[in-house]
C-alpha cells in the first residue's frame, strides 16, 4: 500500500432533507432519514431521460412518504420511478420498494437471495420473541436485565418499517452488465454484511454505489441470528473484501448506503478485512480463559454497548466465535444458564 495513500470526501456535507446533491451527470445523490443509532441512509437516483431508476429507498413510514412526495416534486422533476435497484435486503434499504412499485408500476431488480428474504421476513410478522430466538439470546450470555425486557416486548419486525413487495422482480447475478443512467455498470456480488449484496462498478467512469458492502469510518453490521445459528457470515466478509479488493482503484468515487461518498479505495478495503482480522487476533487471547460472546463485547468494540445497541453487539460477537470454532481454533460448552462459553483449545 503507497504509504502516501488516504481516504478523501469530496462533499464534506450531506444533501439537506428533501434536497439531492449532484454526483456526476445523471446521477443525484439523497439522503434520507432512520429512526436507530444509525440515523440516515443514502439513496441514489439516476435520470433515464423520461423516469428515474433509484439505488435503495430508505424505510417506508408516513414520514418517509412525505419526504419521498417532495422529493419526486423537486429533485426528481416530477419524473416517475421506473425501476428501483436493491444492494441488499435489510429494511433501510427495501422499505419504500413496494410503495414505488405500487405508486409508479416499477421495476424490481435484486440479487435472489436479497428478494427472497425480503419477501420472506416482511410477511414473518411476530407479536413476541420466538422460543428460537429466547433460545439464542440465552446461548450469547445476554445481560438478565435485557433478556427478561426483550422476552415480554414485539420484536423488530421487517413488516413495521416496509411495504409489502408484490410478486416479481429482475434476478441480479455476479458479471451482469447493466445499463442505468446513461452507464455501464458491472455487478459484483459481496456478502458477509448481507447475503448476495450487490454492488455496482461503473464502466464508463470512476464511480463504484457500494451500499453497505463498503462503508467509510464504520465497519457494516457482520452478524449470526437464530434463523441459522452456526452461520459464519465472517468468513462471506473476508472472502468478499479479498474478491472486490482486486477491483479498486484510488481514483474511484465510491458511494455508500451510509456516511459520505469517498476516495482511496484500496486502503478502505484493506482497513475493513484489517479491522476485523486484528478483532480475531484479540479474541484468541482473550479467549485463553472461557467466556461467553456477551463478556467479548469491551474486547470487540471498544465503546459502551447499551439496549439500543446490545442486539447488533450480539450478533456481531457471536459472527466472530462462530468463525473460530467452524476454523477448529475453540471449543464451546453450555454454562447452567445455557449460555455457550467458549475457549481456545490447547494447542
Amino acid at each position: 500500500m503507497d504509504g502516501g495513500a488516504h481516504i478523501r470526501h469530496p462533499w464534506p456535507e450531506p444533501p439537506a432533507q428533501g434536497t439531492a446533491t449532484e454526483i456526476a451527470p445523471g446521477l443525484l445523490w439523497l439522503r434520507l432519514p432512520l429512526p436507530m443509532v444509525l440515523d440516515h441512509v443514502n439513496v441514489y437516483a439516476l435520470d433515464e431521460g423520461d423516469s428515474w431508476t433509484l439505488i435503495d429507498t430508505g424505510i417506508h413510514s408516513k414520514r418517509s412518504v412525505a419526504l419521498w412526495e417532495g422529493i419526486l416534486a423537486g429533485p426528481l422533476q416530477g419524473k416517475p420511478v421506473s425501476r428501483v435497484i436493491l444492494t441488499h435486503h435489510h429494511p433501510d434499504h427495501i422499505g419504500m420498494a413496494g410503495w414505488f412499485m405500487e405508486r409508479f408500476g416499477a421495476d424490481l431488480w435484486a440479487s435472489r437471495t436479497s428478494w427472497l428474504l425480503a419477501r420472506l421476513l416482511i410477511l414473518d410478522e411476530e407479536e413476541r420473541p420466538t422460543p428460537q430466538a429466547l433460545a439464542f439470546s440465552r446461548a450469547g450470555g445476554m445481560d438478565p436485565e435485557i433478556y427478561e425486557h426483550r422476552k415480554n416486548e414485539r420484536p423488530y419486525n421487517f413488516a413495521d418499517i416496509c411495504a409489502p413487495i408484490p410478486v416479481g422482480y429482475t434476478r441480479l447475478i455476479e458479471g451482469n452488465v447493466i445499463r442505468a443512467g446513461g452507464r455501464d455498470w458491472d455487478v459484483r456480488m459481496g456478502g458477509g454484511h448481507a447475503p448476495e449484496h450487490v454492488t455496482l462498478w461503473s464502466r464508463d467512469d470512476n464511480l463504484v454505489i457500494a451500499g453497505d458492502q463498503i462503508l467509510p469510518g464504520i465497519s457494516p453490521n457482520i452478524g449470526v441470528y437464530p434463523t441459522e445459528p452456526l452461520a459464519d457470515p465472517l468468513s462471506d466478509w473476508l472472502a468478499a473484501c479479498d474478491q472486490l479488493a482486486v477491483h479498486a482503484r484510488d481514483d474511484q468515487l465510491v458511494l455508500p448506503g451510509h456516511k459520505l461518498p469517498f476516495t482511496g479505495l484500496p486502503l478502505r478495503m484493506a482497513q475493513l478485512s484489517g479491522n476485523h482480522h486484528a478483532a480475531l487476533d484479540r479474541l484468541r487471547v482473550f479467549l485463553t480463559e472461557a467466556h461467553t460472546a456477551a463478556d467479548c463485547f469491551a474486547l470487540l468494540f471498544k465503546r459502551r454497548i447499551d439496549r439500543g445497541t446490545y442486539g447488533l453487539a450480539l450478533v456481531e460477537a457471536v459472527a466472530h466465535l462462530n468463525h473460530l470454532l467452524h476454523a477448529g481454533e475453540v471449543t464451546r460448552w453450555r454454562r447452567a444458564d445455557e449460555a455457550w462459553l467458549w475457549q481456545i483449545k490447547d494447542e
